[in-house]
């Protein structure tokens, strides 16, 4: 599977009475029915470990891209009717703000490490605590309760899987938490965020900005408020999208998938 395709369905398990294995490309598995394809026989891998350096590369340079204003700034700088750069257009710092990170995982550590460099304070919030080492190691604050991550942060990174928990993790309740001035950067799925109340916020500067990797649907109808608004950011999902990556994605799935028709243990087997 790439890009969620082909759609794996009850129709098609039962076109392919011999399928093994579906190896689906990316971390994300919210587009496969587990339940479906055990009851099948079929078995899952995925690529996890694989696509988390690049995401978190691109969860910062989203980070900075906002705040810095950097395609205000592109507009501006290219624009035929601009005279003069006006000496008050002014962005936000990162170095030294709060960084609040949702999603404490693989890809999470890793926007950790990098925001550490930047001296960062670290928040974040999981379901599960990290061990004292690890904390230690990006200096990282574990916040229980997500509330307090949201009333605290600058800025706050979604890195969750999509599951019916984290299903609108974030709609008009949370947002109102966050400060006036900060920044939500969503690099996980789109419907871990209630878009409507997303929009609301932006229009109503209950919070200063976004930037997002992930909508619902993608690509957004092209009359979307979102596309509209001049404090927001979107890119076309591309976390992983580097040469390297893909490549080894490619490499991973086709290693799951000898393995399954070979009967060996399967890589990245989605249990």
């Amino acid at each position: 599977m790439w890009y969620h395709k082909p759609v794996i369905n009850e129709e098609l398990l039962q076109s392919l009475p011999n399928l093994k294995i579906v190896a689906s490309s990316g971390a994300g598995i919210d587009h496969l029915d587990l339940n479906l394809l055990s009851s099948y026989g079929v078995k899952v891998s995925n690529t996890p470990f694989i696509v988390s350096t690049d995401t978190a590369d691109l969860g910062m340079a989203l980070m900075l891209a906002s705040s810095r204003r950097l395609v205000e700034g592109y507009q501006m700088a290219v624009s035929p009717d601009t005279e003069y750069f006006p000496a008050n257009w002014l962005g936000a710092e990162v170095s030294g703000a709060t960084l609040g990170i949702i999603g404490m995982g693989t890809i999470g550590y890793k926007v950790a490490e990098r925001a550490k460099a930047f001296e960062m304070k670290i928040l974040y919030h999981n379901r599960k605590q990290r061990n004292k080492e690890e904390e230690s190691a990006v200096g990282a604050i574990y916040c229980k309760k997500i509330d307090d991550l949201l009333q605290q942060s600058d800025f706050v990174m979604l890195a969750v899987n999509l599951t019916p928990q984290t299903h609108q993790l974030i709609g008009k309740r949370e947002l109102q938490l966050m400060k006036p001035t900060a920044t939500l950067i969503n690099i996980s799925r789109g419907l871990v965020v209630d878009q409507d109340d997303l929009v609301e916020a932006l229009q109503n500067k209950v919070i200063k900005a976004a930037a997002l990797d992930v909508t619902y649907p993608e690509p957004l109808p092209r009359d979307h408020p979102l596309l509209k608004l001049e404090n927001v950011i979107i890119t076309p999902h591309i976390g992983s999208a580097t040469k390297k990556t893909r490549h080894l994605m490619m490499e991973n799935m086709t290693e799951s998938i000898q393995a399954a028709l070979t009967s060996l243990p399967i890589p990245n087997e989605v249990l």
